[in-house]
Parts: structure tokens; C-alpha cells; sequence
């Protein structure tokens, strides 16, 4: 699907590594033995994203590091859509919508890459029983998950009054957010 979407196999490995590893860098020959692909193809490839900015690149010891910008314009479309075709994060989403009304779904700390900082793993608005979440996350999560569980009259008014907690959720590229259904109240917040 990815590739038929991108064009070539090597930018849709490229797109992933950078995607799902935002904060590394990668030399060129690196690259060509984490992806199994041939040297020309990825310096082609690696050329193609820096013209668009989506790559940025310095040199260090006679070699060429690229990483992802971040502040590319489509880095966390891109990055959702690169985590979406990832099982695991995506198939918690899934069974997580099951278990009642979600509006607004954001996964961050142990379903991304920071989960050192993130003071909650789960955000979840709507109406969901509480038990149906704790015995999904006990039976299925190997892995301690925090989770917040809000309605929407809680979420909208906190959001209203700026609540740190969320607008750092809802503006941190590293979180992943499934399920949207407050769009129009979420992009109002983030300026879109």
C-alpha cells in the first residue's frame, strides 16, 4: 500500500526509519545495511526528501548525516500515517474503540518514543467504562499504561481554559491521535 502511495520501496524504508526513529541521525552507507537496499538508490532517495524538507543534513568525520526535520510541514501526517500501518500501536486503538463511544483518542509515552516524559499514555474522551479499559490494558498491554478517561463537556471546557495538560498532548508531534472527533474544537486549539 505504502509504496504503490510514495512510489519506490526504498523512500517508503526511508520514511520509516526516519518517521519512527525521529530523533536519530544516519549516514548514507548506515542506511543501505539497516534497509538491505543498493547505495545508489538511497542517496537518490535521500537527495529527493532533502529538496522537499523533509531531510536536513550535516557533515561530521568526512561522512553525511541525515535526520527528519521536524518542523516539515507534513512530518506528523506523514508520521501518522507511517504509524498507522504499524500493527501494534494501531491494533490498541482499535480495541480500545470497541469498548464504547470514543471521541478524541491520543496514545503518547509507552506507544511512542517518549515515554519517558509523558505523564499519561492514554488519553481518552468519551463515554468508556473504566473496568472494559483496565481488564483490555491488564490482559493484552505487557507493559504498565497510565490512561486518562474524560467526557467531552470535561475535555471541551478544559480545552476552552488552555488546561496545560491537554494542549501539551494535543501539540506534542509525538503523540499518536487515532480517533478525532473534536477536529473542529482540536484544530481551533492548534491553530489549523
Amino acid at each position: 500500500m505504502l509504496k504503490s502511495l510514495f512510489g519506490s520501496q526504498t523512500r517508503v524504508k526511508l520514511l520509516q526509519i526516519f518517521l519512527l526513529n525521529p530523533d536519530n541521525e544516519y549516514f548514507v552507507r548506515e542506511l543501505t545495511r539497516k534497509l538491505n537496499e543498493q547505495i545508489n538508490s538511497v542517496r537518490r532517495e535521500l537527495i529527493n526528501l532533502k529538496k522537499v524538507g523533509f531531510l536536513k543534513h550535516h557533515s561530521r568525520n568526512r561522512k553525511k548525516y541525515y535526520s527528519v526535520d521536524k518542523n516539515f510541514v507534513l512530518f506528523s501526517d506523514l508520521r501518522n500515517i507511517i504509524l498507522k500501518t504499524q500493527d501494534s500501536k494501531y491494533d490498541v486503538a482499535k480495541h480500545i474503540v470497541k469498548l464504547g463511544r470514543v471521541d478524541l483518542l491520543v496514545l503518547s509515552g509507552v506507544f511512542t518514543d517518549d515515554n519517558k516524559d509523558s505523564q499519561v499514555d492514554i488519553l481518552l474522551v468519551g463515554d468508556v467504562d473504566k473496568e472494559k479499559i483496565e481488564n483490555y490494558l491488564e490482559h493484552n498491554i505487557q507493559k504498565d499504561v497510565k490512561y486518562t478517561i474524560m467526557d467531552k463537556d470535561n475535555f471541551l471546557y478544559r480545552l476552552e481554559y488552555n488546561d496545560k495538560f491537554i494542549i501539551n498532548l494535543l501539540k506534542d508531534k509525538r503523540n499518536l491521535v487515532p480517533v478525532n472527533k473534536l477536529k473542529k474544537y482540536t484544530d481551533k486549539l492548534l491553530g489549523v
